[in-house]
């Protein structure tokens, strides 16, 4: 059951995972997007100064148009590339892995099919160091939202590659290629190869520390969404009311076992709740319950407890599992007497009706675990414990009380150094037990 429970918590995760790697891809597209975009009213721009200056038959007037047909293509290719992944993302599917090494190659492409339109204007070696040779590392740097190494270093592979073949293409040219520098030195050191090999290698690096990066959010993502499918599994399982100490000590221990644990159990119930309900209104009764469990809650969990259940008006908290300090009793006579001595402040000051309660606690071993279906489970206390704690609350009644506890739990808290008054009253029978069990009115 746990390793179905795994296994069911691994495939939300990788649900998830390919819901954000969607999410990613489709920013990545529109960046790229915006990015063409400015490039292509600079472009125009130029296309638009050049017309007016030197006129349209002009030498490199046409040529600059090469690069603007290059530029449209390629905003209209990420125009289908947003809808395609839209498409998938409406449909909840995953996007085929050719699909995206694919858009991956073509995108690579844009600078090289740029750089050949700079060939149109300048020279082939110079057209190979001008700035779309290095518009290749923006989209080397953009497969990091991919969250896939391979694909980033696919990228930066593209890219060499195609700026290879560009290179050895071109490499007839480079004979004609003279650069004369400020003393009139002759040089020819960009046609080298060295050069253009180590431009290479620079493309294939960056796409193993893009590949890196993008592998690191992954990881990072999964690591938080496994984080937060454990908090959420204990909160399902302890209740929404857990305190958040209590959750991060529950996170470190891990897996919690069905085990028998000594504890010490709280049952509070609200009197004359039935004839509160019969005279208000549904929504006035929550409100109400609301404004008492909302300290009373509180109480438990600042002392180490957790709501176990909730039983209409009332409530059982547990002090000692799943974790404990070893101060459980004194820790529940604690919250109990925090919470009558709220109860009466809000008497007094009129913020709640008249309102009085019943408490019970006893201590002892008890079988505790995680009960329910592997969709659903919650933590569970059987035992003889819990019988004579639910018993000691209904006895308030009898005694006119509103805090009872049986004497084990006065000794344990008497020896863990806790002082309080407490008027022993005559011994109990619990159906089920042979023996009485002696106990005392602390309020």
């Amino acid at each position: 059951m746990a390793k179905s429970a795994i296994r069911g918590q691994s495939r939300r995760i990788e649900k998830e995972l390919d819901r954000e790697i969607m999410r990613s891809e489709i920013k990545r597209v529109k960046i790229i997007a915006m990015l063409l975009g400015v490039l292509l009213l600079v472009v125009l721009s130029l296309v638009v100064v050049t017309g007016m200056v030197v006129g349209p038959d002009h030498f490199g007037y046409w040529q600059i148009r090469y690069a603007l047909i290059t530029l449209v293509v390629a905003i209209g290719y990420e125009s289908l590339a947003y809808l395609g992944f839209r498409y998938y993302q409406r449909r909840r599917t995953i996007v085929p892995a050719t699909s995206r090494y694919g858009n991956a190659l073509l995108e690579t492409s844009i600078p090289t099919f740029v750089i050949l339109s700079f060939t149109q204007l300048v020279h082939p070696v110079e057209a190979l160091f001008s700035p779309p040779s290095y518009a290749y590392f923006f989209f080397i740097m953009l497969s990091t939202l991919r969250l896939e190494f391979r694909l980033s270093l696919f990228t930066g592979f593209v890219a060499a590659v195609e700026y290879g073949i560009l290179v050895y293409w071109l490499s007839p040219e480079f004979s004609s290629y003279k650069l004369i520098s400020a003393d009139g030195v002759i040089g020819s050191g960009l046609v080298l190869p060295a050069f253009h090999v180590a431009k290479s290698m620079m493309y294939i690096i960056a796409g193993l520390i893009a590949g890196y990066v993008g592998r690191e959010i992954r990881r990072n993502f999964q690591n938080t969404m496994a984080s937060m499918e454990e908090r959420n599994r204990v909160v399902d399982m302890f209740g929404a009311h857990v305190s958040p100490e209590v959750v991060e000590r529950l996170l470190a221990q891990g897996e919690t076992e069905s085990e028998t644990r000594h504890v010490c159990l709280m049952f509070l119930d609200i009197r004359n709740f039935t004839g509160f309900s019969e005279n208000h209104t549904p929504a006035e009764v929550v409100a109400y319950l609301n404004e008492l469990f909302d300290f009373m809650i509180d109480s438990v969990n600042n002392n180490k407890g957790i709501i176990n259940k909730f039983l209409g008006d009332g409530f059982m908290a547990v002090f000692g599992a799943p974790i404990s300090d070893g101060r459980d009793s004194r820790n529940a006579i604690q919250a109990s007497l925090d919470i009558l001595r709220k109860l009466e402040e809000k008497n007094s000051s009129g913020e709640i009706p008249l309102t009085r309660i019943g408490i019970g606690l006893h201590a002892g071993d008890a079988v505790t675990g995680n009960v329910g279906s592997s969709r659903r489970k919650e933590y569970t206390i059987i035992g003889d414990t819990v019988n004579v704690a639910s018993r000691l609350e209904q006895m308030n009644k009898k005694f006119d009380s509103d805090l009872l506890i049986s004497d084990v739990v006065f000794r344990a808290a008497r020896e863990s150094g806790l002082e309080f008054e407490g008027q022993e009253l005559e011994p109990i029978q619990v159906r089920g037990r042979q023996e009485m069990v002696p106990i005392y009115k602390l309020a």
